[in-house]
Formats: C-alpha cells, sequence, structure tokens
C-alpha cells in the first residue's frame, strides 16, 4: 500500500484538541498521515526519527514553547513547513511566530474549512494567515504610534507573563518551563522593569487589559 503524500506532525499538549484535529484532517484527505506529540520535545523526537512535511504547532505549551520548537525546527530541520494553530488572536503572537519562521498561523476557533484549506496551502509552499489577522498585523508594523509595551519582552519573558497573568505561582511556572525559581524570579524583575509596572498586581492587570492570559492557564476561581 503506498504512503500518504504527506507526512503532517500535530503538536498539542491537550489531548482532545489533538483528537479533534485529526478527525477534521482525516475526514478532509487520505492523502496525509498524522503523527502527534504533546510537547515541543516529544515533537523533536518524532522528528529525528521520520521525515515530516508540516508541523501543526500549538503556542502554548509546558516546558518548550511553541515558539522555541519552531526556532528548533527552522535551524535543524529547515523543510519541514510549519503551521501554527493558537488560541491568541492578537497580532503580537502572530508576529512573533512568523518571525521565528512559521509559515501560517490559524486561530483554534477557525472553522474545519480554513484549517484545511491553511494545510494544503502551506504543504505547497505557500504562506496562510486569515484576512482578519493579517489586516491588524499590517496596522502593527506600520502604523506610527509606538508599539505596546510588551512588545519589547523576550519570546520567553512573554511565556513567563502569560502565566503569571494565568494565576500560577513562581514555582509552577518554574516547572512547567523547567526553569529554576531563581531564573523566573529574574524573568519577572525584567518585565516589570520593561513594562515599568511595580507589582504582581499591576502585571496581571496589565496582561488582562491587553488579552495576554492564555485561557487553558488560567486558574479556576474559588467561590469566597
Amino acid at each position: 500500500m503506498p504512503s500518504p503524500e504527506l507526512q503532517l506532525l500535530m503538536v498539542d499538549d491537550h489531548t482532545i484538541v489533538r483528537d479533534g484535529l485529526k478527525r477534521v484532517l482525516a475526514a478532509a484527505s487520505a492523502d496525509w498521515a498524522v503523527t502527534e506529540a504533546g510537547t515541543g520535545f516529544q515533537a523533536l523526537e518524532c522528528l529525528r526519527r521520520q521525515r515530516f512535511d508540516l508541523a501543526i504547532v500549538d503556542l502554548s505549551m509546558p516546558g518548550m514553547s511553541g515558539l522555541d520548537l519552531i526556532h528548533r525546527i527552522r535551524s535543524e530541520y529547515p523543510w519541514v513547513r510549519v503551521l501554527v494553530l493558537s488560541m491568541h488572536a492578537e497580532e503580537q503572537y502572530a508576529l512573533r511566530a512568523f518571525k521565528a519562521g512559521a509559515n501560517g498561523y490559524v486561530t483554534k476557533d477557525s472553522a474545519a474549512s480554513e484549517l484545511v484549506h491553511a494545510v494544503r496551502k502551506i504543504a505547497a509552499g505557500g504562506a496562510y494567515v486569515t484576512s482578519s489577522l493579517a489586516e491588524r498585523m499590517v496596522q502593527e508594523i506600520s502604523r506610527d504610534a509606538a508599539p505596546a509595551p510588551h512588545a519589547a519582552l523576550s519570546d520567553r519573558e512573554l511565556q513567563v507573563l502569560q502565566r503569571i497573568v494565568a494565576g500560577q505561582r513562581p514555582s509552577e511556572i518554574a516547572e512547567a518551563l523547567h526553569l529554576s525559581i531563581k531564573t523566573i524570579s529574574t524573568h519577572k524583575a525584567r518585565i516589570q522593569e520593561k513594562l515599568q509596572l511595580p507589582s504582581t498586581a499591576a502585571l496581571i492587570r496589565y496582561g488582562l487589559e491587553h488579552g495576554l492570559a492564555a485561557d487553558d492557564l488560567m486558574r479556576p476561581l474559588k467561590d469566597g
């Protein structure tokens, strides 16, 4: 039996998301095979063992972030095309993803047909971004106004800020990102300095106002 035309690697830490995406892709075509990875480290193991044509990558993952994984793919497996599938619709995330080397960006609330269209276009050598997000990206790049303060944060600092906004403690952030608590504290201090914010509460308020909270990381609020 001939092998499928395309080998796709799906990288997302949520099993239910991977299952849903596999069903969408399987229903759309038999011309590709999908391999799953729950973390960036698992994805790299898959890439070492097998040749893939396209990786579908989530940005918010424990341990190695999606942006870090994209950098690694670009450096070590430059022939692999990368489509980001993220919950973040803000242009800042898309700009960072494309800067890291992504070929396309689709949000998780997009229609199934849009995901399939993006996969086909990127696998064929093109690029993809939704028209609404593309318009906001162009405005972000071309506008005369100064960029938002968090645009000055590094990818890692933005990742730490997201988790602070989500209500995670330094020990939880350190464990999730495989870093020491001291390193997290250093990142937090640099974030506060760059954003000129005096406290954790101010960071959380800023993050919420600018849509920087990752919904899948948000700590449930307790009654009372």
